[in-house]
């Protein structure tokens, strides 16, 4: 990973992209930490430092499209370019169908698949002129096989993997790749909540009999960040333990 890259991460105070923060600037990468608590995000930025990283917080809504125009402007204004995107804040409001609400549907869209979208659109701009980016949208497995109770989520991480593709035909030509990490199920505080039995019973549902770690969803975000994946663009690699293939 060439030392100079700068990647933008949302949602980058805890989990998932609190180990993507980390992995990126373990391997040079100055890194724009997102997020809406400051404090969290500030203790992410801490470690950051410590890797020898240069970092920079910054706050908002992925669903405010006047936070997402702010948050790019201050990245562009700190570092003067921007190469790697990745759009890993969400939320989930599960409930059965029937139930659902209107607005449980829309916060889920907003924050999970138009967030992604207005990042990108502004993100590009910037990858645009530079004639080089690096676009990666974190999906779950849940948007590849549906989850009862989850219909915003699962709609809106589908939804994720057709922005990418159309994202990827119409920014190929600028040099620009744009592609989907799918998670299956990830130790985060969204798990931790299962009982063992729930826990045993997810866990055999696994081939590679075991619920999967952030490190193991920032690995594959390092590597679609990499020159190495400099030829693939469009894709989704699922990481799942196998869970679904």
């Amino acid at each position: 990973m060439p030392a100079d890259k700068v990647a933008l991460v949302t949602g980058a105070s805890r989990g998932i992209g609190r180990a993507i923060c980390l992995a990126l600037a373990a391997r040079g990468c100055r890194i724009v930490a997102a997020g809406r608590d400051r404090d969290a995000l500030q203790d992410v930025a801490d470690e950051i430092a410590k890797l020898g990283a240069e970092v920079l917080v910054v706050t908002g809504d992925v669903s405010c499209g006047e936070d997402v125009n702010r948050m790019v402007s201050e990245a562009r204004e700190h570092f003067s370019r921007l190469d790697i995107l990745v759009n890993n804040a969400g939320l989930t409001r599960d409930g059965l169908l029937l139930r659902m609400k209107d607005e449980d549907w829309d916060a889920v869209l907003n924050a999970n698949l138009k967030g992604s979208f207005m990042l990108t659109r502004a993100a590009a701009k910037i990858m645009t002129r530079q004639r080089y980016g690096r676009i990666i949208n974190i999906s779950s497995v849940v948007g590849e096989m549906g989850n009862p109770g989850q219909a915003n989520y699962c709609a809106s991480k589908a939804g994720l993997i057709g922005l990418t593709k159309s994202n990827a035909r119409e920014l190929a030509k600028r040099n620009i790749t744009v592609n989907v990490v799918a998670p299956g199920f990830i130790v985060t505080s969204m798990t931790e909540v299962l009982d063992d039995k729930a826990r045993e019973e997810l866990v055999g549902q696994i081939p590679l009999g075991r619920i999967g770690n952030p490190e193991d969803v920032a690995n594959a975000v390092v590597f679609l960040a990499s020159e190495a994946a400099g030829y693939i663009t469009g894709q989704v690699l699922s990481v799942n333990g196998g869970m679904y293939m």
